[in-house]
Formats: C-alpha cells, sequence, structure tokens
C-alpha cells in the first residue's frame, strides 16, 4: 500500500457510515461492548431472521412497519444474498425471468442455482460517459409486448435496479405499473436506495444499509408486500440460502441502521450530509468540473470523460495523493459522500479535482459506443450448463462465433458485459475488444469459452 495509507485519507467510498463516523447509535454502543460479547447464537427469547417470535422477528416488524413493507427479513450475505433468494421465490426451475443488461452479477448466480433462463432487456446508454441509463417506460412497454411475443414460456418476474450504482433513479411507478398490468411481480434491487421502490408497488425490494444507510457491510434486508409473491416461497428460499447460523451483530446492524434511518436523528443526520454536498456540488459546478445529474445527492458523479481523462487512470492518479474513490469506470468516477462527509471534503476535493484536470486532462474522450445488442435476449445455452460446461480459454480476437462459459464482469461495478451461454457474434467481439481497451487491467487478453461450441 502507498504511504497516503499512514495519514489521513479523504476516504469517499462505501460503507455510508464513513469509516465509523455515522454508524447508528445503537450499533456504536454495541460496539463499544467488550470484543465477542455481541457474537451470540439464535438463542431462546432471541432468534433469527426465520423465528417467528424473538428480538429479531420484532426487530423485522419494527422494521417492515417504518419503511411501509408488510414482511421484512434481514440478511448477513448482503443484498447480494437476498437478491438470489429472492429471485428463487418467484418461480420454479425452468421460468423465464425479465432482467436488465446492468444487473449485478448475483442475480447470474441464481439463475444458475434456481435453473432459471434470463431474458436480458437492453438499456439505453449516455454515450458521453458510457453509464447505463434506467428503463424509460415506452423502452419497457416494447421490453413486455416483445416478452409476449416470443414463442418460448411467458416470464415470471420482470427485475429492476433502482436507483443504478451512480444514483440514476427512474420512474418506478409508471415501470411498476407496466409490470403487474402485464401479470408480472416485480423484485427492485435497491442495494443504493432506501426502500422507495414500496411505494411505487414493487413485490420484492433488497436493500443494503452499508450502501445507503448507517450499518456495517454485509448487513441488508428483504421486504415484501402483496400477494404476488407468496410468503411461503420467499422463506423457502431463504432457507436454502442462507446461514443457519446468522451473526447477531450484522443482524443488530441492520436494525439499528433501520431504525435510526426513520428516526427524527436519523433524518436529521441526513440532511445535513445532503446540506454539505449541496455546497460541494456548488463549488465543483462553478470550476466548470462536469458533474452527472442524477437523484442521489451524496453520490457525486465526475464526468471524466468530457475532460479527456478515462476514470480509472483518474482513480489511479487520486489514490497516489490519498483520496479513495468508490467507483472508477472508463467515463466517470463516482465518489460517496456517506451520511456524515469526511472533515475538509468541500475544500480538499475541489482541489485535487483542479489538480487531476491539469495532469491527465486533454480533448474530451471518444463518444461511448453502446453495446450491439438486440432488445431482447436470452443466452443461446441454458446459463448453468454452459458455466458448467469444459471450457478453453482464447484469446479475445478470436472469440467470435463461439459461446461464453463465464461472465466477463469488471467489479465494481459487477455488471457482466457478457453473460455464460450467449454467442459472441462479430459485432460484439469487436465491442468486447474496445471495452478491453477502456478497462485496462479488468478485463483479461482472454476470454473463458465452450470447449467445442
Amino acid at each position: 500500500m502507498g504511504p497516503f495509507w499512514r495519514s489521513a485519507p479523504l476516504a469517499l467510498h462505501l460503507p455510508a457510515h464513513g469509516r465509523g463516523r455515522a454508524l447508528a447509535p445503537d450499533l456504536r454502543r454495541l460496539l463499544r461492548q467488550p470484543p465477542g460479547r455481541w457474537d451470540l447464537p439464535e438463542l431462546p427469547g432471541f432468534g433469527g431472521p426465520l423465528e417467528p417470535e424473538g428480538t429479531v422477528a420484532e426487530a423485522q416488524q419494527r422494521a417492515a412497519a417504518l419503511l411501509g413493507a408488510e414482511r421484512c427479513w434481514f440478511g448477513v450475505n448482503g443484498a447480494s444474498g437476498l437478491l438470489q433468494a429472492a429471485l428463487l421465490a418467484l418461480g420454479p426451475p425452468g421460468s423465464r425471468v425479465l432482467l436488465p443488461r446492468n444487473l449485478h452479477r448475483s442475480l447470474l448466480h441464481a439463475c444458475v442455482l434456481g435453473g432459471f433462463e434470463p431474458l436480458l432487456y437492453d438499456l439505453s446508454s449516455d454515450p458521453v460517459t458510457g453509464l447505463w441509463q434506467p428503463p424509460e417506460p415506452r423502452r419497457l412497454e416494447r421490453v413486455l409486448a416483445a416478452t409476449a411475443a416470443d414463442a418460448g414460456s411467458p416470464a415470471v418476474a420482470l427485475v429492476l435496479v433502482d436507483p443504478t450504482y451512480q444514483g440514476l433513479a427512474a420512474d418506478l411507478p409508471a415501470l411498476v405499473a407496466l409490470a403487474h398490468r402485464a401479470g408480472l411481480p416485480v423484485l427492485v434491487d435497491q442495494a443504493h436506495g432506501g426502500g422507495e421502490a414500496l411505494a411505487a408497488g414493487a413485490d420484492l425490494v433488497v436493500l443494503s444499509v452499508q450502501k445507503s444507510g448507517t450499518g456495517l457491510a454485509q448487513s441488508a434486508a428483504l421486504l415484501a408486500q402483496g400477494e404476488r409473491v407468496a410468503t411461503a416461497a420467499i422463506e423457502r428460499a431463504l432457507l436454502w440460502l442462507q446461514t443457519s447460523s446468522p451473526s447477531a451483530l450484522l443482524l443488530a446492524s441492520t436494525a439499528a441502521a433501520l431504525e435510526h434511518g426513520a428516526s427524527a436523528a436519523g433524518r436529521r443526520q441526513r440532511q445535513r450530509a445532503v446540506a454539505r454536498a449541496g455546497h460541494l456540488r456548488r463549488r465543483l459546478e462553478g470550476l466548470d468540473l462536469p458533474l452527472v445529474a442524477n437523484g442521489d445527492p451524496l453520490r457525486l458523479v465526475l464526468a471524466t470523460a468530457p475532460l479527456g481523462i478515462n476514470g480509472l487512470e483518474a482513480d489511479t492518479w487520486l489514490l497516489e495523493r490519498g483520496v479513495i474513490a468508490e467507483l472508477p469506470e472508463p467515463g466517470a468516477l463516482t465518489f460517496c459522500l456517506g451520511l456524515n462527509p469526511p472533515r475538509g471534503v468541500e475544500r480538499r476535493l475541489p482541489r485535487h479535482l483542479e489538480g487531476l484536470r491539469r495532469a491527465l486532462g486533454g480533448p474530451p474522450l471518444a463518444a461511448f459506443t453502446p453495446p450491439p445488442l438486440p432488445l431482447l435476449a436470452a443466452p443461446e445455452l441454458p446459463i448453468g450448463v454452459a458455466w458448467r460446461s469444459p471450457a478453453e480459454a482464447i484469446p479475445l480476437e478470436r472469440a467470435a462465433g463461439r459461446v461464453a462459459a463465464a461472465p466477463i464482469c469488471p467489479y465494481p461495478p459487477g455488471i457482466p458485459l457478457l453473460v455464460p451461454g450467449e454467442r459472441i457474434d462479430p459485432a460484439r467481439a469487436d465491442w468486447l475488444l474496445a471495452q478491453r481497451r477502456l478497462w485496462p487491467g479488468q478485463i483479461a487478453d482472454t476470454v473463458s469459452v465452450v470447449a467445442g461450441s
């Protein structure tokens, strides 16, 4: 690690508690106890996420009431584990599920575990930054029409990601209404949000309280409402995928973060953070530094491409100077300010970003090319079959015509550029080669393909 780690870095990354500055008060008190005292099993009276009685059950009931859900389950394997359980609750093996191209890779894993066929629907992307854009109602109408016209079995559910990692938000009420009119329950991956999807009518919502709340990493919650998804199916999937010995610390972290976020003190904490974030944004805009407009004031997204800088190179330069961003991408760099932004960030970050522009800036980067994908597509080979098949690694330059045996997935953000089972046509191969140049060090020179494909 570089020498700056020995000083105080400007940490603008997750968890949102900001290295402890914004931890929920109840969690902070718990962590002050002697080490290990909070490491408890599912004792009588304490219980666990699937127990009908006990402290955990009562905390889940309170959280559901605070967030406007009918039911709530805590998880200790992050939003990833709860997304997988939620998807498995939506249908039997062989089901087809509508998944956006900006899905988190954990949902691909759920398709393998559940024997699902993913119907991947395409999204628009911003040519300036290359960022996936939230689906518009008109586009979703086209997706649903294409799904209805498809010769295969009907889809059993729609999955949405909202907001995105960068805080971009869709018109959720309109999207959910369209899905419900088509007879589809809706699962919203709201790992980067606060449960707003419930008010929009979503049936299942997954939260990560370390990303938008004051909890520890791996603290998460699954919220449900309505009758479109059976409670028994959800609890069965949770039983399959969640540990039988959940961490009492992480359960307490989830409860404390959700209750604090809904409290008057939690609202004041967020208002203070938002006010500081607004001041910082105005200062950066006054310096003509291009920022991406989004719906989350605590996610600051610098558009590096207009400055002539690849976001990954910007991240490396800033790291050497003690500035730690959350998410570098070829056309943008995302900073997470958290619920108690670092001291002096309003002064320090503008200075560093001005230095970045002077050091690396140049003519704007070329417009980003969207992937050459159809509106709706399913892998040619079942995803679980492809991922388990004998595979060979070949140079990406020779991948055209072959079937992918593993995803290509820069991390973060954990969004697959290629899904196992997809046949790589020449246009897609050329696009992936361009992506490799844009993601230096993140995409290998070889791709895993199904042997003999």
